[in-house]
């Protein structure tokens, strides 16, 4: 009983103690609770800039790129799934995200001394902002296209004779990555001329010919051939 009726005196004395004595616990609890909220929000805010909506607000993406992504397999297809804005360009995890969310920063500059508010300055920039965006997936090895697409879930006999050939030889030993030879496939893509194309015949294989991508090429190869014969 002793001991109860000491602690209780000590609680008493603490919580009639002046509000210096109790600062630090206050700040404690404060600080705790001012960290929650902060996270809560920044959280809030991330997700929100995340979305297709906050990425087709502004007129420069929505009546260039989006419209284009529009016509394109990533947003139409049998399956009735769909690849939006931040699918394709920021990273799910987390910190990757954030380091995404920094260099996208530089956007808001753009944006706000309009670099490409009207068609003719989008289209004269389009080369440009197409290699900030290939050297990007190219230095993360495609991040973006393998939070969908896994090589090693492809079913390689599905795929056209050239397309399972090309991924053997190099998507699967790393020799190449997505974006090297997925070019233009959610946009269109810009004048290409002296543009490097990414996948090249090797050398070991210049002359011979190689699998057909389909039926019909396969056809008007054969058709060719019966031409030349003639």
């Amino acid at each position: 009983m002793a001991r109860i009726k000491r602690l209780l005196a000590w609680v008493w004395r603490v919580l009639s103690t002046p509000a210096a004595t109790l600062s630090l616990a206050f700040l404690t609890l404060g600080g705790f609770v001012g960290g929650v909220m902060f996270w809560g929000a920044f959280n809030t805010a991330l997700e929100l800039t995340n979305t297709e909506t906050f990425c087709t607000s502004c007129h420069e993406m929505r009546d260039n790129v989006y419209q284009e992504l529009t016509r394109t397999i990533h947003f139409t297809n049998r399956s009735g799934v769909r690849a939006s804005c931040p699918d394709c360009h920021v990273p799910h995890e987390w910190t990757d995200k954030i380091a995404r969310k920094m260099q996208a920063s530089k956007e808001v500059w753009g944006k706000i001394f309009g670099t490409i508010n009207t068609r003719e300055k989008f289209l004269e920039k389009r080369l440009e902002l197409a290699q900030h965006e290939w050297a990007r997936l190219k230095a993360n090895d495609s991040l973006e296209c393998r939070n969908c697409h896994s090589s090693v879930a492809m079913d390689l006999s599905k795929q056209t004779e050239r397309a399972a050939e090309i991924h053997t030889r190099y998507l699967l030993p790393g020799k190449a990555t997505c974006i090297d030879c997925h070019k233009g496939i959610a946009h269109e893509l810009p004048n290409m001329q002296g543009v490097d194309p990414g996948w090249k015949v090797p050398p070991e294989l210049e002359g011979e010919i190689l699998p057909s991508a389909s039926a019909i090429e396969e056809l008007r190869r054969a058709m060719n051939e019966a031409h030349a014969g003639l």
